[in-house]
C-alpha cells in the first residue's frame, strides 16, 4: 500500500511502479564509457550481468545499420539542453527489438561523472508504425493504379462501341466489374468468401480488362480444375490486379491487337501460373530499382503464397510465370 502522505515514495514503491512500466534503468559514467544497467535492462539486451560492462559491448548488439547513429547519439546527449530520446535496433539472438534509450543532457543530474536514464522496449510501437507506413504506401499505390486503369478502360471501351450511350454503358458494366475484382484483393470483414475455383477467380479478375461485343476474347484462362483458398485467393487477387495494370498501361492489353494467355499446370507440389502477352508494343525489361509495383508482387509471392514470379522480357510480350506453393493454394 502507497503511504497516506502525498509525494511520498520510498524505494519498493518506486521499483514496482518501474517493473510494472517495463522501464530498464541504466547509468553511464561518461569518463570511463562503464555502464550499469537494472536486471531489466541486461534482460531487455539479452545479455548476461558483468561488472566491466561498457558502452561498446552493447554496441556489439546494435543493429549495425544503427551503430555509428547511436554512437554519435550518445557522444551529443552532453552538449543537448533538455530531454533526449534516440531510438534504435537491437539483435538478439534471431530477434529483432526496437529500444528506446531516453534521458537529461547538458550534464543535468550528473553525479560523480555519471549520466542516468531509462531504456524502453518499444518493438511493438515500431512494428505498428511500420505496419502503417506499408499499408499507407500500398493504399496510395493502389489509387494511382485505379486511376490509371480507369483511364485504360475509358480508352478501350472507346474502340468497341460506336456511340457515346454504348460507351457510357459499357464503361460502367467494366467498371462494376473492376469492383467485384478490387473487392477479391481486398474483401469487406464478414463478407469473405469461401474457397473458390481458380478458373472463375482468374476470370472474374480480369473480365474489366476483356474487349466486349465484336472484339470479346482477348483473353483466355485455361487452367486445371482445382480450388483456391481464402486467404491464397486474397493475395492472388492482388498479384494479378497488379500484373493487368501494368499491361493496361504498357502491355498487351494497352493496345487493340493485344492479347494475354494465363495458363496452369500442377507441377510437384508446387503450381505454375504462366501470364503470356502477345501483340502489344515491344517490351524492354526494366533496368535500376524495381517499383512499388514489382516489390509488391514479389513480397506477396514470397510471403503469402510460398513462391515466386519470374519475368521474361521476350521480343513478342512479356511472359510472367508464377511459382505457388500447393499447400498455400487451398488455404
Amino acid at each position: 500500500m502507497f503511504q497516506s502522505e502525498p509525494n511520498k515514495w520510498d524505494e519498493a514503491h518506486l521499483r514496482q511502479a518501474v517493473l510494472a512500466a517495463g522501464v530498464a534503468l541504466w547509468a553511464w559514467n561518461v569518463d570511463t564509457d562503464g555502464l550499469t544497467m537494472d536486471e531489466q535492462g541486461y534482460q531487455l539486451w539479452g545479455t548476461e550481468p558483468r561488472g566491466d560492462l561498457r558502452f561498446e559491448h552493447l554496441s556489439e548488439r546494435i543493429h549495425p545499420a544503427d551503430r555509428d547513429r547511436v554512437r554519435e547519439a550518445f557522444n551529443a546527449t552532453r552538449a543537448i539542453i533538455g530531454s533526449y530520446e534516440t531510438d534504435f535496433r537491437i539483435l538478439v539472438d534471431s530477434d529483432v527489438r526496437w529500444v528506446s534509450a531516453r534521458g537529461q543532457g547538458s550534464d543535468a543530474g550528473i553525479a560523480k561523472r555519471t549520466m542516468y536514464g531509462v531504456f524502453l522496449d518499444v518493438t511493438v510501437r515500431k512494428q505498428a508504425e511500420e505496419g502503417n507506413e506499408l499499408l499507407a504506401g500500398e493504399m496510395s499505390h493502389r489509387v494511382k493504379n485505379l486511376l490509371a486503369i480507369a483511364s485504360g478502360l475509358a480508352a478501350i471501351t472507346s474502340r468497341s462501341t460506336a456511340n457515346v450511350e454504348d460507351m457510357a454503358r459499357e464503361l460502367t458494366q467494366r467498371l462494376h466489374a473492376l469492383g467485384r475484382a478490387h473487392d477479391l484483393v481486398r474483401p469487406l470483414p464478414g463478407e469473405q468468401g469461401k474457397a473458390a475455383l481458380l478458373g472463375d477467380l482468374l476470370t472474374v479478375l480480369l473480365a474489366p480488362y476483356d474487349d466486349m461485343g465484336a472484339f470479346t476474347g482477348r483473353i483466355r484462362v485455361s487452367v486445371p480444375r482445382m480450388g483456391v483458398g481464402e486467404a491464397a485467393a486474397q493475395t492472388l487477387a492482388l498479384v494479378v490486379h497488379e500484373l493487368a495494370t501494368n499491361s493496361l498501361k504498357y502491355g498487351a492489353l494497352s493496345v487493340d491487337t493485344g492479347k494475354l494467355d494465363v495458363s496452369c499446370a500442377p507441377h510437384d507440389d508446387q503450381i505454375i501460373v504462366v501470364w503470356t502477352e502477345r501483340g502489344g508494343p515491344k517490351v524492354i525489361e526494366p533496368t535500376g530499382a524495381p517499383g512499388y509495383g514489382t516489390k509488391l508482387i514479389s513480397r506477396a509471392m514470397e510471403r503469402q503464397l510460398g513462391g515466386s514470379i519470374e519475368y521474361a522480357w521476350t521480343p513478342l510480350g512479356l511472359i510472367a510465370s508464377l511459382t505457388i506453393d500447393g499447400k498455400r493454394l487451398i488455404d
